[in-house]
């Protein structure tokens, strides 16, 4: 019997091909093996196998960062500020 990998592995132990980091005041860096689709399904070729998202929503060549956020003063951490609901249910078994 193989143990379960827990939400605390790497993503390549938990079977997940690609990590996702939000950065501090910046987009979010995207590694690893995915696809990037549009709403409609369709597949936007990234170019390259590590990417950066916008987050700030001010990019010229979204969906991907420009360095926008920098001048727009985009500000986000890179951790929720908060648990989310799961996290605290998983806590209190």
């Amino acid at each position: 019997m193989s143990a379960q990998p827990d939400d605390e592995s790497p993503a390549e132990e938990r079977g997940i091909g690609a990590t996702i980091t939000p950065y501090r005041d910046g987009p979010l860096i995207v590694r690893g093996d995915f696809r990037l689709v549009d709403q409609d399904g369709a597949e936007i070729d990234p170019g390259r196998g590590t990417i950066a998202l916008c987050r700030c929503g001010k990019s010229g060549i979204k969906p991907f960062c420009d360095g926008s956020h920098k001048r727009s003063g985009f500000s986000a951490p890179s951790a929720p500020s908060r648990p989310r609901p799961a996290a605290q249910l998983r806590q209190e078994d």
